[in-house]
């Protein structure tokens, strides 16, 4: 039975995983109506290692377009400068999350992490995503590519990022917002 519960876990990360809402926040209110009867370091430890085949399967579909080395014959690399400078830009976006979970993440765990909190902003962010799409319908573009993303906007895109501290709050969605 327990097998069964982690297949269905693995869909639910799976389908999760490729949408902007937080496959994390999914697989915890699922182990609420359905749980996993383990211990809580099994499960802490299960739910990261379930996002891994996620995980691989984007850096193995992006490979190529994050690599920066490209070989045009065996022996001379081609560095591309436009792919360190969006690792670099990554790295820049990364910081304001990095700095607010190293301050709060143990008071946030013992506080947010509740089904109530996870769903409460599962549905904040589904209104959020409405609201902010019919309000950018008539708004001119500004960001058409990843080469236009300065390290100004990658920080700021960071700053949105920590939202997904919370519980329920997907860090791609809150990029997205």
């Amino acid at each position: 039975v327990e097998l069964l519960k982690a297949v269905i876990f693995g869909f639910m990360q799976g389908v999760t995983e490729w949408l902007p809402v937080s496959s994390t926040g999914h697989m915890i209110l699922l182990n609420e109506f359905l749980p996993l009867y383990q211990s809580e370091e099994f499960l802490e430890l299960f739910f990261v290692v379930i996002q891994l085949g996620a995980i691989l399967a984007v850096v193995l579909l992006f490979w190529k377009k994050m690599f920066p080395f490209q070989f045009k014959d065996k022996t001379q690399p081609v560095v591309r400068k436009d792919i360190f400078s969006l690792w670099f830009k990554v790295v820049a976006a990364c910081i304001p999350g990095a700095v607010v979970t190293l301050l709060f993440d143990d008071y946030v765990d013992a506080h947010f992490h509740t089904p109530l909190v996870i769903a409460a902003a599962l549905i904040f962010y589904g209104f959020a995503f409405i609201l902010i799409e019919n309000w950018n319908k008539k708004r001119k573009v500004r960001v058409e590519s990843l080469n236009d993303i300065t390290y100004q906007t990658a920080f700021l895109i960071g700053l949105f990022q920590v939202l997904a501290i919370i519980p329920g709050t997907s860090r791609s969605g809150a990029t997205i917002i």
